[in-house]
């Protein structure tokens, strides 16, 4: 399964950006971790297909929301109120199954990746 995500760019902080990614073949669940420079991957937003369930990191609570269509294998990201710290390469993963919900938020749970696109926050 091949991800194909898009929408990144540059905006002023308090703006708003949404975040596309399209996967090849189906999945159990798809999310989007972060990386900022000299940084670790972090974990962002995943969308469990089966249930609906949904989880946040605690610093995007509240501004960003994940979304998605399972039928058409898409998942997106609406960042809304967004900071500076936000600015990251953002990827999006899918998992060949459908992960426990404790896992969720876990780069091991996921196993197709995206080749990431740009979100750059001024203030």
């Amino acid at each position: 399964v091949q991800l194909q995500a898009s929408g990144g760019g540059s905006v002023q902080a308090g703006g708003s950006l949404r975040l596309s990614c399209l996967a090849s073949g189906s999945t159990g669940a798809m999310a989007w971790f972060r990386q900022a420079p000299g940084k670790e991957r972090d974990f962002v937003a995943a969308i469990r297909w089966s249930g609906g369930n949904k989880v946040y990191t605690d610093s995007v609570k509240g501004r960003f929301t994940i979304s998605g269509n399972n039928a058409k294998n898409t998942v997106y990201l609406q960042m809304n109120s967004l900071k500076p710290e936000d600015t990251a390469l953002y990827y999006c993963a899918g998992a060949i199954n459908r992960p426990i919900y404790s896992e969720l938020n876990e780069r091991r749970a996921y196993t197709y990746w995206g080749q990431g696109t740009l979100v750059t926050v001024s203030s």
